[in-house]
C-alpha cells in the first residue's frame, strides 16, 4: 500500500505551480545544478529533461545530488520560517498595536517579504491578521455587552465604519447582532505536515482541518450554520488540549485523543464517524468494512460520504479507510498526507 508517485508531467507542473500538496513526499532532482528541493522551492524552474522525481530523501542522496540551500529539504514540513515566527510572537506581545508596513520596514523587514512568507504559511497576510485580531478583540467586547462605540475603540479602530466593515467581512453580520451569543474561536496549530486550523468552544474542539484544504471555506460556513454562531481568531482550553495531544501525537507517544468534541452530523454519520475511531492506529479498513460494522451492509457509498464529512482530520481518523483493493483512496488533506499518517501509525502503533 506505498503511494504511487503520479506521473512526470504531472509532477513538472506541480512544480512550475509550487503546489504544496506534495510537500514533503516528493521531492525534485535538478540534473543542471546536482540539487534537490522540494516543488515548492522559489528557486528558478529547471528545463524538463533536467528533472528527476523522488519520493525521499534518502532516494535523492542516493542518486547524487545535495539539498538546495534556498528550500531546505531536510527541514521538517510545515516549519515556520523565521519571520513568520518572530512576526507572529510580537503580534500576541503587543496585541493592542495598530501595526502598518511602516512598522515592519523599522523592524528590518521588507513587507513585500513578509506579505508573501504569511500568504505562503498561513493563506492570508501579517497586517490582514493584525487587522482580524483587532476584530476579535471587539467581538469580544460586544459579545460580553459593551456599546460597538467602545468596542471599536478597543480594537484600535478610528472609523467605526472601518470596525463594522472589519466585523461584516469576518463573519458576515453587523456589530450589533453579536451582542449576548457564545461563539467559537479558532487559531493555527503547527504539525510536522503542515498548518491546521482548529476551532473551539471553551468546551470542546468543532472543527480540525488542515489549513490548504479546499473545501475549509465552505466547512467553516457549515460550522457556522450548525452551531448558530460565529468564528473568530482566538484560544480557548480546549485548542490548548488538541494542540498538546497532537504534539504528542506527532512525537510517537500518543494514539489516541482525550480532548472533547462536539460532533455536526446525522446519527448515521456519527455512527460512522464511531467505527473511524475504533480502527486501531496502524490499521486499515475499507468503506464496505465499515458500512458492515455500522449495520448497513449496502451503504458503501453512504458511508464514503459520512467519511468525507468528517471535518476532525487525525482526531477522527478517516485516513485509515482506503480501497477494497487495498489502495490510498481520496483524503481532503491530500494523498501524500494520507500516505504519511499511515506510515507513522504504523511506526508507532
Amino acid at each position: 500500500m506505498l503511494f504511487d508517485l503520479p506521473d512526470r508531467d504531472t509532477l513538472y507542473r506541480a512544480l512550475l505551480d509550487r503546489d504544496p500538496a506534495y510537500d514533503g513526499h516528493v521531492f525534485v532532482g535538478v540534473t543542471s545544478t546536482g540539487v534537490f528541493c522540494r516543488l515548492t522551492c522559489a528557486a528558478r524552474k529547471p528545463l524538463l529533461e533536467n528533472t528527476r522525481f523522488y519520493d525521499s530523501v534518502a532516494a535523492c542522496f542516493e542518486a547524487g545530488f545535495r539539498p538546495c540551500l534556498r528550500c531546505r529539504p531536510l527541514d521538517p514540513v510545515g516549519q515556520r520560517e523565521p519571520l513568520v515566527s518572530a512576526l507572529l510572537r510580537a503580534l500576541e506581545d503587543e496585541p493592542e498595536r495598530v501595526w502598518s508596513e511602516d512598522d515592519l520596514v523599522r523592524l528590518g523587514y521588507d513587507p513585500s517579504t513578509v506579505r508573501r512568507a504569511f500568504k505562503r504559511h498561513l493563506g492570508l497576510t501579517f497586517l490582514d491578521m493584525a487587522r482580524l485580531r483587532r476584530a476579535g478583540r471587539g467581538m469580544e467586547r460586544i459579545v460580553a455587552g459593551s456599546s460597538v462605540i467602545d468596542a471599536q475603540q478597543a480594537a484600535g479602530y478610528d472609523s467605526g465604519s472601518g470596525f463594522r466593515d472589519a466585523i461584516v467581512r469576518l463573519l458576515g453580520e453587523c456589530p450589533a447582532d453579536l451582542r449576548g451569543r457564545e461563539w467559537l474561536k479558532a487559531d493555527w496549530i503547527e504539525t510536522p505536515i503542515g498548518n491546521m486550523l482548529a476551532v473551539g468552544d471553551e468546551r470542546s474542539i468543532h472543527l480540525l482541518e488542515f489549513f490548504d484544504r479546499t473545501a475549509l471555506p465552505t466547512e467553516l460556513k457549515r460550522l457556522r450554520t450548525a452551531t448558530r454562531s460565529t468564528v473568530t481568531f482566538g484560544r480557548t482550553p480546549a485548542i490548548d488540549a488538541i494542540e498538546a495531544e497532537l504534539r504528542e501525537y506527532f512525537a510517537g507517544t500518543r494514539c489516541r485523543f482525550e480532548t472533547p468534541l462536539t460532533l455536526h452530523g446525522s446519527a448515521f454519520t456519527k455512527a460512522v464517524w464511531d467505527e473511524l475511531v475504533a480502527i486501531p492506529p496502524g490499521s486499515t479498513r475499507s468503506y464496505a468494512d465499515i458500512a458492515a460494522a455500522a449495520g448497513r451492509h449496502t451503504a458503501v457509498r453512504a458511508v464514503a460520504r459520512a467519511n468525507g464529512a468528517n471535518q476532525l482530520a487525525i482526531v477522527i481518523p478517516c485516513h485509515r479507510v482506503i480501497g477494497a483493493d487495498g489502495s490510498l483512496t481520496g483524503y481532503g488533506g491530500g494523498l501524500w498526507r494520507k500516505d504519511w499518517l499511515l506510515r507513522h501509525e504504523r511506526r508507532f502503533a
